[in-house]
């Protein structure tokens, strides 16, 4: 027999080899899949179980569980075909599911995941230290769901105690989870290869600024610097990409507001967490019932919270029409109010004021809503998610006055890429009237970020 014959046999011994393994292996899958059915289906027929003085009782519950698997397998005659492991396996699947939010309970308890995306019920995504990566179990196998009515018995836990629905007719949603997590629901017919569920994250605890300078988000002096812009009360607007953590940085430079100052967050989902706050209102926005009534946008929030008589207005992120509403608030004496937008650099944030002020619906000539912008926001501090899936603080800019109808910016801070660090430019911040008026020494913030 030749080398090659040899060569070819090994080959289609080892072929038939995998193919056995892979056909174990999916014969544990779909037996896994059947008694978890079987099982689930027997808890729902008997709830009486969990209805006693033991049902707030986790490890009862447990146990319980854990007797009506062994029934059952012993029941199908399959205990030689589910090892231990795999019953525990059932066993979590189903505490999740009871409990939970069935196989992606673990990824939002973890504290390094940062982002869920469900693209049906196949794949299942993660952000995990900035990288985009296939979820896994823990056999590093692909984490998916068995079947998509447990995908759906995920979403409908979700939205119902929101009192929001998401079917057919209504195939889309915004949602958040107990936590504060954000979540975004689309199904069939508009999603075309079956739900996709996306879940944002946010800490529990939410980072403080001295915190982001440890990630390397920006440097301590230019944290510094910022924070006593806010509590000189300048208008600030965080603008950014999708993911590139303006929530995070907005909740965090919101913490040096002081304590006295009156606050009042209009949001369209509640993330911020102003843990420094004394005197705070948070308001959020409402979605229309079943019946297509009752909605409360950011608009009339904005106009309710001018009536609460706030020191300062922080908006989670404008998106439309509300940024002239915004803008006047900055103009009318609430100094010191913070914000979002998403936006490609500083200046494009400015295009993206003038174009959500045209969405109000007013008629407004260009050069009107321009003075309104530069008289109303003071700077722009811009981030970016950079190649290696840091985010960084990558522009300050300063926002001035007029000139031949366009609003004129200059660069306090910028990122570097010769050296990969933001860098002061040596420009010397020009309004400084309300630094005056907050009584704090000037050179402590007033040039470029030099301290004294």
């Amino acid at each position: 027999m030749s080398i090659e014959d040899l060569i070819k046999r090994r080959q289609e011994r080892m072929f038939v080899k995998e193919a056995a393994v892979a056909n174990e292996v999916i014969d544990v899958i779909n037996n896994k899949a059947e008694i978890f059915s079987s099982v689930r289906q027997k808890i729902a027929d008997n709830r009486e179980l969990f209805s006693n003085d033991n049902k707030n009782d986790l490890p009862y519950i447990r146990n319980a569980i854990w007797r009506i698997i062994e029934d059952e397998i012993d029941m199908q005659k399959k205990e030689w075909l589910l090892s231990s492991y795999d019953r525990s396996e059932i066993l979590e699947q189903l505490m999740h599911t009871m409990f939970g939010y069935g196989i992606l309970d673990s990824l939002i308890h973890d504290p390094q995941v940062t982002e869920i995306m469900v693209n049906g019920i196949h794949k299942i995504y993660i952000e995990k230290d900035g990288l985009l990566q296939l979820a896994r179990d823990r056999k590093g196998q692909p984490l998916v769901f068995s079947r998509q009515e447990e995908l759906l018995h995920v979403i409908e836990k979700i939205v119902s105690p929101l009192n929001r629905k998401v079917n057919e007719s209504e195939p889309i949603v915004d949602a958040r989870l107990p936590n504060g997590s954000r979540v975004n629901v689309v199904l069939n017919p508009i999603s075309l290869d079956g739900p996709a569920v996306t879940i944002r994250k946010f800490p529990e605890k939410p980072y403080t600024m001295e915190q982001l300078v440890k990630f390397d988000t920006l440097p301590l002096e230019v944290a510094n610097w910022i924070a006593n812009l806010v509590k000189a009360r300048y208008n600030i607007i965080i603008s950014g990409g999708t993911g590139s953590g303006k929530t995070t940085f907005l909740n965090a430079l919101a913490m040096s507001v002081p304590r006295q100052d009156r606050v009042v967050t209009i949001e369209d989902a509640a993330e911020l967490k102003l843990s420094n706050a004394e005197n705070l209102i948070r308001l959020e926005t409402r979605p229309p019932n079943i019946e297509g009534k009752g909605e409360i946008k950011i608009r009339e929030l904005l106009r309710t919270a001018l009536r609460m008589r706030p020191d300062r207005i922080i908006v989670g992120e404008v998106r439309g029409g509300e940024a002239l509403d915004m803008l006047q608030a900055m103009n009318t004496g609430h100094d010191g109010s913070l914000s979002t937008g998403h936006a490609n650099s500083a200046v494009d944030m400015l295009s993206r004021l003038e174009t959500m002020v045209l969405m109000s619906g007013f008629e407004l000539p260009i050069a009107a809503i321009r003075q309104q912008v530069s008289s109303a926001v003071d700077f722009i501090i811009h981030l970016g998610k950079l190649r290696d899936g840091k985010r960084r603080v990558t522009e300050i800019v300063e926002v001035l006055s007029m000139d031949q109808g366009n609003i004129q910016l200059q660069s306090i801070y910028k990122w570097d890429n010769a050296v990969s660090k933001l860098t002061a430019t040596g420009a010397q911040v020009l309004s400084i009237d309300k630094w005056h008026a907050s009584g704090m020494e000037l050179t402590t913030c007033m040039k470029g970020g030099e301290q004294g």
